[in-house]
């Protein structure tokens, strides 16, 4: 993935895991470390994660949190309260938290930021709250105002800073496919579409941003830059994120909500800019941005190598030490209890194994038998080597396969002989009873069909000397024919031998009373025929059983659509109302550029049924 991207720093939001979900391949990357913030509580949510190549850059300084409120592991202390050489500086004041309406360290728990500081600039990997409900509007304003806060408190300080990751806002109508349409919802202007409270705190940090009336008190000046759009100033559809369950992303309808935002001063930083909207795998596209080899810095042009890692490991661009790791931070993830000393998994096969526990013991056995005058060989395929030629000397284990395993004998015991039988222990009756070998019964159902096949009433008394069974099969009909007349039909003969004769999945069965393997037959026909009746009722028919269970679970057909008379698929009703948990069936097509239901094009059609209206057995 890495080569894919060919990039030096990647920055990932949502991860959506905890820490014990982290394994080998996320962690031990060859030539890369890594940097987590993962949700203290929530689980499978939001998460963020910075990777960076350890043979370009290395940052002197790594924290988790927008706060500095949280801790660096294994410590106590906070990041704000460290040590002034550790600390990335700029963090929110005492009464610019009291502003916020949510607590610091609720903001910080959420696992939705990583910062950090490279000698350039320090870089901010953010996902931000995205605006679902009103419930969360609180902490997403909460959110922002801190970033807000701490980035222009490192600008206030003199460091560089770059935003970068899902901040879940689109600027303006230029970078939403669906503005007209939010706006027509919602009775907006469109004036009043950029004065949002989130909108509107996001335009006063950048320079450009659109602004309505007054800047808010603090927030008097932009401090960063737009990169990719200042390369690309009016460029339409250039989007970033697209709705799946619409199938959305085929026709360009989404919103620009991912960033790459540096300081003012870095405008001349950059070569390239874009987003890469072919790049599939998530309903969101990445975001890059391109740094210079040679950049000025307080009037000086300097290599870009030398800024992006500690002082001394590179000058004018070329190594002057290797990476080692000492240079690792505190945070990093190669340093979590679980990882920390272990090797990735591809280094394994570059060392020799060391022998197995079998082995070993096989060796140690093998010697003890030679030390104590053994007169058999032990033949180990693994270290037999081929004898010099012109030796005769054979070896009783030389024809044995070499797969064949020898296992020493118990001391002070002899090996028991292949032909002794085993002891093995029985289970003794009560003295004076008989166990007879009764026969296995059938397993239980094996399958739904099962269920309906009829079953044989076959319930065998053990003190009965004998017994003899009256078979009536309702597809004979000489069998039917020849009860009427009051004769009995038989299978098998009478004796021992008649239970294992007898069919114990024959359609009825019936047992028959009998005393000393005699036969009596004293029913009239009357009430045999009544009796054949009653057990003709218990009897489901499987071929209807059949066709009414292939019904209940065989998948609708689907209808076709008005549009392109293709069959449409299936949704489910999410939203809150008295349709939620209905299902629906709609157009397979992708969402148009407009985001509206078209007619005679390549989009999405208007057809829209409830499957509660749709009966699939009328139209087939």
């Amino acid at each position: 993935m890495f080569d894919i991207l060919e990039a030096d720093i990647v920055v990932f939001q949502e991860t959506k895991i905890q820490r014990k979900d982290l394994v080998d391949d996320m962690v031990l990357v060859p030539g890369w470390d890594c940097y987590w913030s993962l949700p203290k509580h929530k689980k499978g949510y939001s998460g963020v994660v910075i990777y960076t190549r350890q043979s370009v850059c290395a940052p002197i300084r790594a924290e988790e949190g927008i706060t500095g409120i949280l801790c660096p592991p294994g410590s106590t202390t906070s990041f704000c309260d460290g040590p002034e050489d550790q600390r990335i500086g700029g963090y929110p004041t005492k009464v610019q938290l009291e502003v916020s309406a949510i607590d610091a360290t609720m903001l910080d728990s959420e696992g939705r930021c990583v910062v950090l500081e490279f000698p350039a600039f320090v870089l901010f990997g953010v996902y931000s709250p995205a605006n679902r409900d009103e419930t969360r509007d609180d902490f997403r304003l909460g959110f922002l105002d801190i970033i807000d806060t701490r980035i222009r408190n490192l600008v206030a300080m003199g460091k560089r800073v770059i935003l970068t990751g899902d901040l879940n806002i689109s600027r303006e109508e230029l970078d939403t496919a669906n503005a007209e349409a939010a706006m027509r919802k919602n009775g907006y202007t469109a004036e009043e579409y950029i004065c949002t409270p989130a909108r509107r705190m996001f335009n006063q940090l950048l320079e450009g941003g659109k602004v309505v009336g007054e800047r808010d008190q603090g927030r008097e000046k932009p401090v960063l830059w737009d990169v990719c759009r200042g390369f690309h100033p009016r460029r339409k559809g250039m989007f970033t994120c697209w709705e799946q369950k619409v199938n959305a992303r085929p026709g360009n309808y989404g919103a620009r909500i991912d960033y790459v935002l540096s300081s003012l001063e870095m405008k001349t930083w950059f070569s390239e800019s874009n987003i890469q909207e072919g790049l599939m795998g998530s309903d969101h596209c990445p975001v890059y941005a391109i740094i210079k080899d040679q950049v000025e810095s307080d009037g000086k042009m300097v290599h870009i190598l030398d800024m992006m890692n500690p002082q001394g490991m590179f000058l004018d661009g070329l190594r002057q030490r290797e990476y080692s790791t000492k240079d690792m931070l505190p945070t990093s993830g190669k340093l979590i209890p679980e990882f920390d000393g272990r090797r990735n998994i591809r280094d394994m096969f570059s060392r020799k194994p060391t022998l197995a526990k079998s082995e070993s013991a096989a060796t140690s056995f093998e010697e003890d038998r030679r030390g104590a005058g053994a007169t058999n060989d032990i033949i180990d395929s693994t270290t037999t080597q081929t004898p010099p030629a012109g030796s005769a000397r054979a070896t009783p284990a030389a024809d044995a396969p070499a797969t064949k395993a020898t296992v020493p004998s118990v001391a002070g015991k002899k090996r028991p002989s292949a032909g002794t039988p085993s002891n093995a222990s029985f289970k003794r009756s009560k003295s004076g009873v008989s166990n007879p070998a009764v026969p296995m019964s059938a397993k239980g159902q094996q399958s739904l069909k099962g269920f309906f096949k009829p079953t044989a009433a076959a319930n065998v008394s053990p003190t009965a000397p004998s017994s003899s069974y009256h078979v009536e099969d309702e597809s004979d009909k000489h069998a039917e024919s020849v009860l009427e007349a009051g004769t009995e039909v038989r299978a098998g003969s009478v004796g021992p031998s008649t239970q294992s004769s007898t069919s114990p999945t024959s359609p009825l069965a019936r047992r028959t009373p009998s005393s000393h393997g005699a036969r009596s037959s004293q029913a009239s026909p009357s009430k045999d025929r009544s009796a054949m009746e009653e057990d003709l009722d218990m009897v489901h028919d499987p071929i209807e059983s059949k066709e009414s269970w292939s019904k209940l679970f065989t998948k609708p057909v689907a209808p076709r659509c008005e549009g392109h008379d293709e069959p449409c698929k299936s949704m489910l009703t999410k939203k809150s109302g008295m349709n939620c948990g209905r299902s629906f069936w709609m157009c397979t097509r992708p969402l148009g550029p407009s985001g509206a239901k078209e007619k005679n094009t390549q989009w999405r059609c208007g057809t829209f049924i409830w499957c509660s209206d749709w009966n699939s057995t009328s139209t087939a």
